[in-house]
């Protein structure tokens, strides 16, 4: 506990915050050669590091994986790696390192058999055809609020990276440059080039096209010109990216999101050099992070997210709220409290701001699980400091006003859950679209105000949370977790806030998750998931241990334990004796944005969850 105390107080920042890196893969960086190779932006530092990074993380037979046991390759990511790299000038197509890539990308279906994301991105850039017929009408945008499915149905990062997608789609936007690279030899079967490919997926089902033409027809009949309703909307489309721009100049501080409004904006007339583009490019860059001495271009940043888990963990540990490391941490996350309104307040319109972000510039793009994250790290300053009574009462306030008509939290927004919209033909239609209740937030919500609150064990709101949790327990014992891997993240989440807020740990539900846990204990203590989990829907073992894994576990039996068992031992001295453990199953995404092709390794990690865990077993078990 002392070595990662020392090791988490040495690396924070000047201004009290953690900038662990939040890591992704190599697509950033792929996509983010290609951004200034398109804009014309000659930043060759930047690009050389680039695609030495990526190079770094090229596997043996020419693929690049998202994960360590993806047995073979990723094909949308090896596309985007080739793409990049090519782009990029410093390495062409005859180079064998290139030969290998280009030969898994055809042994796997070529161009054609690439993710919607992927097509889209090589449709900008010319690469591949935009479909006759865009499938999704930029009228959409239009939907009012009184249809029954309307643009706020879908969550708010669908929306933040759907509506530059509507504006290029609908205007079948390409750009090239003279260093475009030819990837026409990366195609299987050329019909397909032709554009008659579906595009955007594989759902041939006529249940979404009816549903975009009652969204059509319901805002045509409303418009009092219909003639210029195709104008009108794209002028909302461009209005609604360009309100929502946070101060580095980012659309909501996502790569994905500013990447793609970025090339939305040239579709509207903008110039290369406009000052919007020119910030938000600045933006990126300024998203860039150093790891084992690579450039990164990160997705966002977890500022707020490693500050408050870190400050949170260490009072835990023992540190006292006094000590300067908690001061600076605290007054940090108090700056960073949101005090304006957001697309949150679309559905929750009665209460005041008062939650936090998961970037460090985050504003108006608050979540429930970092609100209640900064919560634990700043209560115990709460008492006769009015500043931090303050931002207690507005953020409590906000997270309770969270709370899905179902009884369970979401992560952005309230009651965006129509199923119907997972019928449309978009790549990862259930991590995107929607935003429900989740066993991971409801979980942790209810361990926040269970433990940190003195609302009483029957207040309504626990109640709610308890039974929601419940009534989405899987068979063998497990919950699944939305935002991390998966079903370990799921269920520690689900079992400390059930007893938290009230249940007893002898209770059924919980005895058969810790039954689950003892059952797929690994032999050396700890235990491990796959990301496979998250897209197969069951739990797949890793076949070794992680820390961060195994922290979970053993911190959700301490919970659900009278006393500590052989099983719990096993894990605390697991985490013990690989503390300073050096290899890829430290390196494991833990983290997930979308099944199946985006995963995240927090670097924080690997200090949070086994101080966390090791602290509430001393506590519980060690403390006389």
């Amino acid at each position: 506990m002392n070595r990662l105390i020392t090791s988490l107080k040495s690396d924070q920042s000047i201004d009290g915050s953690w900038d662990y890196p939040f890591e992704t893969g190599i697509s950033t960086d792929s996509y983010m050669i290609i951004l200034l190779r398109t804009l014309e932006i000659h930043d060759e530092k930047l690009i050389q590091a680039l695609t030495k990074r990526i190079l770094s993380r090229q596997e043996t037979n020419g693929a690049w994986k998202l994960y360590h046991d993806k047995r073979t390759g990723n094909l949308p990511a090896t596309l985007e790696a080739y793409y990049g790299l090519l782009y990029s000038g410093y390495i062409d197509k005859h180079d064998k390192r290139m030969r290998a890539a280009r030969q898994f990308i055809l042994s796997n279906g070529g161009i054609e058999k690439a993710g919607m994301f992927t097509k889209i991105m090589l449709a900008l850039t010319g690469q591949y055809s935009w479909p006759v017929i865009f499938p999704v009408p930029i009228e959409v945008i239009l939907s009012p609020m009184s249809l029954p499915v309307n643009f706020y149905d879908f969550s708010v990062y669908a929306r933040a990276n759907l509506t530059p997608i509507l504006i290029v789609g609908n205007k079948k936007f390409q750009i090239k440059t003279g260093r475009s690279p030819d990837l026409s030899d990366l195609y299987v079967n050329r019909e397909y080039h032709e554009g008659e490919d579906p595009f955007l997926g594989t759902n041939d089902s006529s249940e979404w096209r009816d549903l975009f033409t009652a969204l059509t027809q319901g805002v045509q009949s409303l418009a009092g010109f219909p003639e210029h309703l195709k104008n009108t909307a794209f002028e909302k489309a461009k209005q609604y990216m360009l309100g929502r721009i946070e101060p580095d100049g980012t659309f909501y501080n996502y790569f994905s999101s500013t990447f793609l409004m970025i090339f939305s904006l040239l579709s509207l007339g903008y110039p290369k050099n406009d000052p919007i583009i020119m910030k938000a490019v600045q933006g990126l860059i300024s998203m860039a992070s150093e790891i084992d001495g690579h450039i990164h271009m990160q997705y966002t940043t977890a500022d707020v997210w490693n500050t408050s888990l870190i400050s949170y963990t260490l009072q835990e540990a023992g540190v006292p709220e006094s000590a300067e490391t908690i001061q600076k941490a605290n007054r940090y996350l108090l700056s960073r409290q949101h005090y304006k309104y957001g697309d949150w307040a679309i559905h929750n319109p009665d209460t005041l701001p008062g939650g936090w972000g998961f970037s460090n510039v985050n504003t108006i793009h608050p979540d429930v699980d970092d609100t209640t994250a900064s919560l634990r790290a700043i209560g115990l300053l709460v008492q006769g400091k009015p500043q931090y009574d303050q931002a207690w009462g507005r953020g409590i306030n906000w997270v309770l006003s969270m709370q899905n008509h179902d009884g369970g939290w979401p992560a952005f927004e309230k009651n965006v859950d129509k199923k119907i919209l997972n019928l449309l033909p978009v790549q990862g239609a259930e991590f995107i679209l929607l935003d429900p209740s989740t066993a991971d937030l409801t979980g942790r919500t209810l361990e926040f105000l269970g433990n940190y609150t003195n609302l009483n064990k029957d207040h309504p709101s626990l109640k709610r949370g308890r039974k929601w949790l419940r009534n989405h327990q899987e068979r063998d014992g497990s919950w699944y977790g939305r935002w991390g891997i998966c079903y370990l993240y799921g269920t520690w989440a689900a079992v400390t806030g059930l007893i938290a807020s009230g249940k007893r740990p002898e209770s059924s539900a919980i005895q058969k998750a810790a039954a689950w846990l003892k059952h797929i204990q690994n032999k050396d203590g700890g235990w491990g998931e796959s990301c496979h989990s998250d897209t197969l829907k069951k739990y797949v073992p890793l076949g070794e241990s992680t820390l961060t894994d195994t922290a979970w576990a053993v911190d959700a039996l301490i919970a659900a334990s009278e006393r500590s068992t052989p099983e719990i031992q096993r894990g605390i001295i697991y985490l013990i004796e690989n503390g300073t453990r050096q290899d890829w199953t430290v390196q494991y995404p833990k983290g997930q944005g979308m099944g199946g092709a985006f995963y995240i390794h927090y670097h924080s990690y690997r200090y949070i969850w086994p101080l966390l865990a090791l602290s509430h077993y001393k506590k519980k078990f060690l403390t006389k």
